[in-house]
């Protein structure tokens, strides 16, 4: 969902609680109490479907040459030279 249209949505939401609690009476503080809690919950709600999507998108072709690109220019070590360099380079 673009951001234009969840500002939209988001201020129809708060408008259809004010409204309803206006109506049922409810006094200026509980309103606003209710819109706070209203407009919280909504954000919660799109970081929450943003970031689900995001994890599930699948890699980019420049995701895969970023990592392709990656794995040709790290050097190869061998497994007994990893912690040797590292030991000879303390003393």
């Amino acid at each position: 969902m673009a951001l234009p249209k969840f500002i939209l949505g988001m201020i129809f939401a708060l408008a259809i609680v004010v409204g309803w609690s206006w109506l049922g009476g409810a006094p200026i503080g509980t309103i606003l109490v209710r819109v706070i809690i209203c407009a919280v919950t909504i954000q919660a709600g799109y970081f929450v479907l943003i970031y689900t999507m995001i994890a599930r998108s699948a890699p980019t072709p420049a995701d895969i040459a970023r990592d392709a690109e990656r794995k040709l220019n790290a050097p190869e070590v061998a497994e007994s030279e990893k912690l040797g360099g590292a030991r000879r380079g303390l003393h």
